[in-house]
């Protein structure tokens, strides 16, 4: 590379032959380098050998077909009211087909609304299984704890009150298996074959129940593990049904009951370590504290699970549960103080198994009866559904069995008639709408209207009747479309001529004042004078760049060239020097790597629009980390990392879009011209952007460089894919402190030059 760099950091190299100029006088950097701008007024009009600017549209040539549309009395000219009249009936095949078709979804809905209706009740007497299991376990774990001559008796009523709700349940579950042997309910079939032989076990479980004094979370799981598979039955029920309520009612009920059965173990776990009477203090191991501590917690969670599910109406279903009742209040506090310590049943007030589980049920029946109303929910609306599918499959019927009633098999021929025009007009409004428009104005948009045959062709349906008169008035839409298509691309020719006119005049005016504040700054001695200078250069620069944007909207290329590669930590310290706020830049590993000198003018615009965006969207206070990765394939790829509010998922997969299919200019762009002048040049030299959420917080945004760019135009070297890094601290001081280097060497401006 020719040239050399400021002590700003910013790149200077000898310019194109053709095209570019060299740096002016008193700039030496590739923001200075600028094409010959216009005469001394800055205002000498648009740039020589620019876009003509065309003043008139082309004129649309009008439709081409034929006259002549055929006797009256032919039949492609009757009216559509004639050949409705002529159809006295809709094909019997076509009606037969869709009717059948439209039964058998009404036979599969009730079938379907069958099995929910069974699983529903298989549900409940599930349900009611794991009621008892909860209450024999919580109700034997105190006598079982603490034998006396009572426990035996206790312990025999509850479970037998378990031994029915097993009977019920297993009677209950043949009524699935004679119904899954037409293979709708085979997967809930093989889960009760599973829950059912578990349930064999019960008897082994009892005979080992609380034996161990300090482990009664063994016996607790054991139990939990069946009551956990019961409760897991309305989740086939939900696989089982396509309605979104019947799902959502299911999962709501799976997640209460599973909190219901979480504050059953608290129950029993804290029943078995608690005394026969109140005059001494529990025992409660470690193990049980936080076995029971973790279904505390479980707990919570399945009831916030259940209102996000359940939704509006949770907290009124809850209230009778949470608020009110002090005896469920003193329950809570009792187990919480219990389970958050280790000695915490020492330290709370001594009391028996009895007082607990007699104070803990209050709240499990208010649980117990928020899960029943939950069941009776959900076999209302199967039955509602059952009933709104049978009435809509009678109906269904009825109207089917109507319209074969009413239709004959007839009028082939006409209705072939009115197919063929309306085919026609299908298939070439669809060749126009899909192909022909598409690429009419994709060569307006590219080329110079007046070099475009705008002729329409005609659709080619030319009958008397309705059919036809549509067709004709298509024929005059496709005109009109072309027409303004025409008008919108003269438009943008205009826009985009006065952006680039705007641009160079504003351009050759800012060269100019830049060029008479680098000669003050190298005359000027006094320290806070060149500072205002240096601020006044940067600012200069900066609103050098904003007209740069206007000729990255007009679609132009800015005449500032580079003939020989550019390191890019200088490309990174030139893009810093046109940020306002490039004292918070630091630059750290950045690659010894060059950029092909075509694009490091583009290159240094679009990294200080990301550079600009950082700086503006965080903090004053913190740094704007910019770093750089040379890949093994000779890519590059940069980050810039800042540490600001970052945005949302949404915002993020929207700015990304624009930044890989920059939309068309309108008022939008204008308002965020930095995002599309990014966008426009990435897209020019195959530049790979993309915004992500940063890990510190923030946003990230990657620039990938390809491998034409980042190596100059030369292939990477193998082995040695960027070299050893360059940058770290200097670079990083290099681009944060450039004014105080400027007043060391004397001359040049903050803002680049």
């Amino acid at each position: 590379m020719q040239g050399r760099f400021k002590r700003d950091g910013s790149a200077s190299a000898e310019p194109e032959p053709h095209g570019g100029t060299g740096p002016m006088p008193g700039s030496s950097s590739p923001q200075h380098a600028q094409n010959p701008g216009p005469g001394p007024a800055g205002d000498s009009g648009e740039r020589p050998g620019g876009p003509a600017s065309p003043s008139t549209a082309p004129a649309v040539k009008p439709a081409k077909g034929p006259v002549g549309s055929g006797s009256r009395m032919a039949m492609r000219n009757w009216r559509i009211s004639t050949r409705l009249v002529s159809l006295l009936a809709l094909p019997v095949v076509a009606a037969t087909t869709l009717g059948g078709l439209r039964i058998d979804q009404n036979m599969d809905d009730l079938q379907q609304l069958d099995n929910m209706k069974l699983l529903t009740d298989m549900t409940k007497q599930a349900t009611e299984l794991a009621a008892a299991l909860q209450e024999e376990r919580d109700q034997s774990a105190g006598p079982l704890a603490n034998p006396s001559v009572a426990t035996a008796i206790t312990v025999k009523g509850v479970q037998d009150k378990t031994d029915r709700a097993m009977d019920n349940f297993v009677s209950k579950s043949e009524e699935i298996d004679n119904a899954s042997k037409s293979g709708n309910l085979q997967g809930v079939r093989d889960t009760l074959v599973g829950i059912v032989s578990n349930l064999n076990g019960l008897s082994k479980i009892r005979k080992d129940a609380y034996q161990s004094k300090d482990n009664s979370s063994r016996t607790v799981d054991r139990y939990h593990r069946l009551i956990t598979d019961l409760l897991a039955l309305s989740q086939d029920m939900a696989e089982a049904t396509s309605n979104p309520e019947m799902i959502q009612r299911t999962r709501a009920l799976a997640s209460f009951s599973s909190a219901k059965e979480y504050a059953s173990v608290q129950r029993a776990v804290i029943a078995a370590a608690l005394p026969a009477n109140n005059t001494t203090a529990g025992d409660l191991s470690e193990n049980d504290r936080l076995y029971a501590q973790a279904a505390l917690e479980s707990q919570t969670s399945d009831l916030n699970s259940f209102r996000n599910i359940y939704g509006d109406g949770a907290e009124e279903l809850l209230r009778p549960m949470e608020e009110g009742n002090p005896t469920i209040l003193a329950a809570d506090t009792y187990a919480k103080r219990l389970l958050d310590n280790r000695d915490g049943i020492r330290q709370a007030n001594k009391r028996s198994y009895r007082d607990w589980v007699d104070d803990s049920s209050t709240k499990l029946q208010q649980m117990k009866n928020i899960e029943l109303r939950l069941l009776e929910e959900m076999e209302q609306k199967a039955r509602e559904l059952r009933s709104a599918t049978e009435r809509e499959a009678i109906i269904s019927g009825a109207l089917i069995l109507l319209v074969l009633g009413v239709s004959l098999v007839g009028a082939f021929v006409m209705a072939r008639s009115m197919i063929r025009s309306l085919r026609r007009l299908e298939e070439t409004a669809t060749k126009v709408a899909q192909e022909r428009l598409p690429e009419l104005v994709k060569q307006l948009s590219e080329s110079d209207p007046q070099d475009v045959d705008t002729s329409v062709e005609s659709v080619g349906v030319h009958s008397r009747d309705e059919i036809g008169q549509v067709a004709a008035a298509f024929d005059e839409v496709h005109h009109e479309a072309v027409r303004l298509a025409a008008e919108q691309a003269l438009l943008r020719g205009n826009v985009n001529a006065m952006f680039t006119n705007l641009s160079r005049r504003s351009q050759g005016l800012i060269q100019r004042q830049l060029s008479l504040i680098s000669e003050l700054e190298s005359r000027e001695a006094d320290p806070d004078q060149l500072a205002s200078l240096f601020k006044l250069d940067h600012l200069a620069t900066r609103m050098r760049r904003n007209g740069e944007n206007l000729l990255v909207l007009a679609g132009e290329e800015p005449g500032r060239r580079w003939t020989r590669p550019v390191p890019l930590v200088d490309v990174l310290r030139a893009a810093a020097s046109e940020v306002e706020q490039y004292e918070r830049i630091e630059l750290s590993s950045v690659p010894t790597t060059h950029v092909a000198g075509r694009v490091v003018n583009d290159l240094v615009h679009l990294l200080a629009e990301l550079l600009e965006n950082a700086t503006s969207f965080s903090s004053p206070q913190t740094k704007v980390k910019v770093t750089g990765h040379a890949l093994p394939d000779g890519r590059v790829l940069i980050e810039v990392h800042d540490t600001g509010i970052g945005l949302s998922p949404e915002d993020l997969a929207a700015i990304n879009e624009r930044l890989a299919q920059p939309p068309t200019v309108d008022v939008s762009v204008s308002r965020r011209m930095g995002l599309f002048v990014v966008g426009r040049l990435s897209q020019r030299h195959g530049i790979r952007i993309q915004l992500r959420p940063s890990d510190s917080g923030g946003t990230t945004a990657l620039v990938m460089l390809p491998v034409d760019v980042a190596q100059g135009n030369k292939k990477p070297v193998a082995g040695k894919p960027g070299g050893p890094s360059a940058g770290g601290p200097a670079a990083a001081a290099a681009a944060a402190g450039a004014a105080a280097a400027r007043r060391q060497t004397g001359g040049g401006a903050p803002g680049g030059g």
